[in-house]
This record gives C-alpha cells, structure tokens and sequence, in this order.
C-alpha cells in the first residue's frame, strides 16, 4: 500500500504586470481629479488678505461681461431666484453660496445676486483669491 502524500500542483497567476497596471491607472486618476475644477468659468477673482473658507452649497459666478451663471448653467438675474430657490431647498442647515466674480465686473451686479441670496436666507460668501 501506498501511503506517500501525492503532491498536488496548484495552479498560479502571476500578477506582477497587473499590478504595475492598476498602480499607473489609479495615479493617472488621482492626477487629474486634482486638476479637474468645478468651475468651469474662468474669472479673475480680487486679491484680499484672507482667503475664503466656506462649506459651499453652490457657486453662482459673474464674468468680465456681466454673465451669471448658476453651477455652469447660464442665467439671467430675473431667473436667479427661482433657480437658487431649487439648489437651497435640498440643505438642512443654514447654506451659504459662494460668489465667484471677476475682478473686472461692475460691482452693482454682484450686490444684486448678494441681494437675492440673503432674500432667499443663505449666507453670501465672495470668492477671493489670496495672493498680493
């Protein structure tokens, strides 16, 4: 009788060049998530000596033209309210919108979408850049 242990093979993957693979993939991901900017609109902000710090519910942005634009959906100041309304319905807390405006817009026509933000109970907030 033969009692001696067969010796059974186990069959391998080797999954040295996956590795390498999913390493350079999830780098490449990481490396553009950070650049990717939700703000699509570019603008110059003003200059200030702090930098602006908010938990953010929506950005409305104003460009050198005088253009708002609610997230990235064009709009015009009659439509704000009645836009704005929808986004600060979903927060629980007291939410803030930021204001990204271009260092060259008139001024009159942020104060106006100030305006319309605190009608409707949130926190304006103007985006600043830090730099001097």
């Amino acid at each position: 009788m033969n009692i001696r242990k067969r010796l059974k093979t186990q069959p391998e993957l080797h999954t040295g060049a996956l590795n390498d693979i999913l390493f350079i993939l999830l780098l490449f991901f990481l490396i553009v998530s950070t650049l990717a900017n939700p703000n699509v609109i570019k603008v110059s902000n003003p200059k200030a000596k702090s930098d602006t710090k908010s938990k953010q519910t929506v950005v409305v942005t104003v460009d050198k033209d005088q253009n708002i634009y609610l997230a990235q959906k064009k709009i015009s100041i009659d439509e704000l309210e009645v836009e704005l309304k929808s986004y600060l319905a979903k927060e629980t807390d007291k939410p803030s919108v930021v204001i990204n405006g271009d260092s060259t817009a008139h001024l009159g026509t942020a104060i106006r979408v100030m305006q319309v933000i605190k009608k409707l109970g949130a926190t304006p907030v103007m985006a600043v850049n830090n730099n001097q």
